[in-house]
């Protein structure tokens, strides 16, 4: 170019810039157009993105309750220019390979969002480790602009901010504040997090502001590594139990059958929304939104006992139950496994009952040297998260029939070493496995436990703690959710009896693996209760009291941030519905026409307020729910749907093995396993969420599709994304029993054979996907519907004509706008 031309560009070139600088307009030729030379064109200046790939590290084996989580980098990620926003690095889109301490820089001209490819070759510094599976994360170019080319942190919170602008319509601003507040409150009894930059590089922080922020990155590089996998897959998008209208994998098979009680044929529903291989966008979102069914933060599980569905409905001592019927969303066709109360905990805690059909304790049926043998050990004690001293304890629970229920040392089924039973000590995975290998907690939170006992045996009776049940004033003035004033007196100064704290009620309590973790003594932890309170029991004299023992976790968890991601709470047989010893406030009866029933309404009403006052749940950052269920209603043998043994106790039914394929084997049933899952009729479950309070979820809705014990693990399995619908083997036990599976496994499943409704018989996540067909009567255990006289009021209550055809409404019950 010789120094005429060379002049020429740069006096055109001052003129662009100054034209820039002045905000010149215009355009085609018009005036203030900007015009270049013939034969020149404007070349992007190089830009040189630097920064680091920030990990969280979770490191099993803490006894605490809370899992210990490291901060660190990730090493040999491949960081890009995303150009096109595909989430894939391809030819010509300029990358760098973080090193040691997990920083990149790239220089390019390329412009757009900056994603980091973590394979199984890249290394987590938080732990010392190799990635187990294929992450993708990324920042935004919103992100970058904010935090300066030269410091971005790519992160599981960079991810999520992203996420968040694209689900919500909203901005990066929007979101990042968002997720300010989201984080920052009472954090797992350390202290109140502070953090000021959610999107800062999580080794700068320390404390409570550190640790919320690595429990949150562990979270979602879970659902994350989840998304790539789908992304990686080519999954498509919805999943199949989130299409509109039913399963696609169904439409044409001879073998779905839908009929109605009478026997007339049902045409079954179809599929309204198609399906198409999922995007990078759409990956991520399904992450947070598995089978339909939506993340949440926490969900308490609050479990009554043996009451049907109208002997609640309309009942004028369950004011709060009722109320909450009414106001907020519940299932009206849900269904428990079996009587009496155990199996239905079980089942609850991992998808089968495994052919229990009593009450008695997890040694029974275990003979000596078999499979199911028994490996607990000695606990040596220690301290937990939030700082209840754990007393230790033995190999096994006292001996002892008020400790072991159903134990005799010479039984030949719950002995010492008997020799026949079905087997009380389960073997695999359950929900309290699932969750603490993904560094996330599960706690049961249990009313009257004896301070310092073990928490597998039974409570046992205490002369020296007396109370007498008094509304008006061991309460502190309670009121109920609609406001009115219960009022119930009990027994005066009656003293603790055997057995107001059982362990036929706790979800793990049956399970070998989940007895084995390092944090269950942690995570079984105490609640406040009605008559016996803080005062009572530390004149305890059945066991030593322990140094500093806290009376009541969970409203010290509520408080100080410590509540698991999900949290079963138990109440004790006086505040439960059961009924237990000969305190009058404590009577209770089938038809639910006794001051127990009241007793146990009050008490819910109390846990309910206690959840609804606390930072956790008025935080409309976070997603929270509380499930109000009952163990079992009152219906009979095979009144149940959704998963149990639907052929019978003598179908030949026995568990399965599935492969990598999803092919289905039974193996050789324990004994007795055909004896349990036989069903027991129809029972309440009602949902509450803070998006409905603080939020703008919708309130009454009603979900009429049919449900079980099996569907709530699945969908506790969904909504904490610790299964994957395109592997059934992931889905626990009888959750798997999809119509899907069912179908296509047949041969294994002979309790299945001879289904004339394989919609009924199967199981699906709670999430309103399906639609009624319109000529369809809504399937209600006869026994459980016809009502209840109210002495209290002289009305008949609870009468429930089965519903015929399809919801009024389609919104999902866990929905949160």
């Amino acid at each position: 170019m010789n120094i005429l031309n060379r002049k020429a560009l740069f006096t055109s070139l001052t003129t662009v810039a100054a034209c820039v600088l002045a905000a010149c307009g215009g355009g085609n030729g018009g005036p203030g157009a900007i015009v270049f030379p013939v034969g020149t064109t404007p070349t992007a200046s190089p830009t040189t993105y630097s920064g680091v790939v920030a990990a969280s590290g979770f490191v099993p084996g803490s006894a605490t309750g809370n899992p210990t989580l490291k901060a660190g980098y990730y090493q040999k990620a491949t960081v890009f220019v995303d150009t096109n926003g595909n989430g894939v690095l391809d030819s010509g889109e300029v990358s760098a390979v973080t090193d040691a301490s997990g920083k990149f820089t790239l220089t390019t001209t390329q412009t757009g969002p900056l994603v980091a490819d973590i394979g199984t070759g890249a290394i987590n510094t938080a732990t010392g480790t190799a990635v187990a599976s294929h992450l993708i994360l990324r920042a935004s170019a919103a992100q970058i602009a904010d935090q300066g080319a030269g410091k971005v942190v790519i992160s599981p919170l960079s991810s999520e901010a992203q996420r968040l602008v694209e689900a919500n319509g909203s901005s990066y601003a929007a979101e990042k504040a968002n997720l300010v507040a989201r984080l920052n409150g009472p954090a797992f009894n350390l202290g109140t997090a502070t953090v000021a930059d959610p999107l800062a590089d999580v080794n700068t922080l320390s404390g409570a502001s550190q640790y919320a922020v690595l429990y949150e990155d562990n979270q979602l590089t879970n659902r994350y590594t989840y998304a790539t996998t789908k992304l990686d897959r080519k999954d498509m998008f919805p999943d199949n139990l989130a299409v509109a209208g039913g399963d696609p994998r169904l439409v044409g098979l001879s073998s779905v059958t839908i009929t109605n009680r009478d026997g007339s044929k049902v045409t079954p529903s179809v599929p309204t929304q198609k399906q198409a291989p999922i995007t990078f966008a759409q990956a991520q979102q399904a992450a947070f939104n598995v089978e339909g069914v939506p993340a949440y933060d926490n969900i308490f599980v609050v479990v009554e006992e043996n009451k049907s569905t109208d002997v609640i409905v309309g009942n004028s001592r369950a004011v709060n139950i009722n109320y909450i019927l009414n106001k907020y969303n519940q299932l009206t066709t849900y269904y428990s496994t079996g009587n009496p109360s155990e199996p239905n905990y079980t089942a609850l805690g991992g998808g089968d009952d495994f052919g229990i059909n009593d009450d008695n304790w997890f040694g029974c049926g275990v003979i000596a040297g078999s499979a199911n043998a028994i490996t607990d050990v000695a606990f040596t004690g220690g301290t937990a998260s939030d700082g209840q001293p754990l007393p230790g304890q033995g190999p096994l629970p006292p001996a002892g029939s008020a400790t072991r229920a159903g134990y005799s040392a010479a039984s030949t089924t719950c002995g010492d070493n008997p020799t026949s039973g079905t087997v009380h000590n389960v073997l695999g995975d359950n929900l309290f496995t699932l969750m603490s290998r993904t560094g996330r907690t599960i706690r049961t939170y249990s009313e009257s436990m004896n301070p310092g006992q073990d928490v597998r045996a039974d409570s046992i009776a205490d002369a020296s703690v007396t109370a007498t049940y008094d509304a008006g004033n061991r309460l502190n003035g309670f009121t109920n959710l609609d406001g009115s004033t219960p009022s119930l007196t009990g027994t005066a100064n009656f003293g603790v009896v055997n057995g107001l704290y059982k362990v036929k009620h706790g979800p793990s309590i049956a399970y070998q693996s989940a007895r084995n973790l390092p944090e269950f003594v942690a995570t079984n932890r105490t609640i406040f209760g009605t008559q016996y309170q803080e005062a009572d029991w530390l004149k305890s004299s059945a066991y030593p009291i322990p140094n500093g023992w806290v009376y009541d976790q969970f409203s010290k968890d509520l408080a100080t941030g410590d509540v698991g991601n999900i949290n079963f709470i138990v109440p004790d047989q006086c505040d439960d519905m059961h009924g237990v010893g000969s305190d009058t406030s404590c009577v209770s009866n089938n038809n639910g026409q006794a001051n127990g029933v009241m007793r146990a309404d009050i008490y819910l009403g109390m846990v309910v307020k206690k959840i609804q006052n606390s930072a956790l749940w008025k935080n409309p950052q976070k997603r929270v729910a509380i499930v109000v269920m009952y163990d079992e209603g009152e219906g009979g043998s095979n009144g149940s749907c959704c998963g149990w043994n639907a052929g019978g106790k003598n179908s030949g039914a026995a568990p399965v093995t599935v492969d990598a394929n999803g092919k289905a084997t039974a193996t050789t049933a324990p004994v007795n396993y055909s004896s349990g899952n036989f069903g027991h009729g129809n029972s309440i479950f009602g949902i509450i969420s803070n998006q409905q309070d603080v939020g703008t979820a919708k309130k009454k809705i009603a979900d009429s599709d049919s449900y079980s014990h099996f569907s709530f693990v699945r969908t506790l399995q969904d909504m904490f994304q610790i299964a994957d619908p395109a592997v059934d083997a992931t889905y626990l036990n009888r959750a798997k029993y999809t119509e899907a599976f069912i179908t296509a496994n047949i041969t294994a499943l002979p309790e299945f054979a001879g289904s004339v409704d394989t919609h009924f018989d199967s199981v699906r996540p709670i999430n309103h996907a399906y639609v009624i067909p319109g000529n369809y009567t809504q399937k209600l255990y006869a026994a459980d519907i016809v009502g209840q006289v109210d002495t209290l009021t002289g009305k008949l209550e609870g009468q429930i004509t089965p519903q015929t055809g399809p919801d009024a409404s389609q919104t999902n019950v866990w929905a949160i706008k």
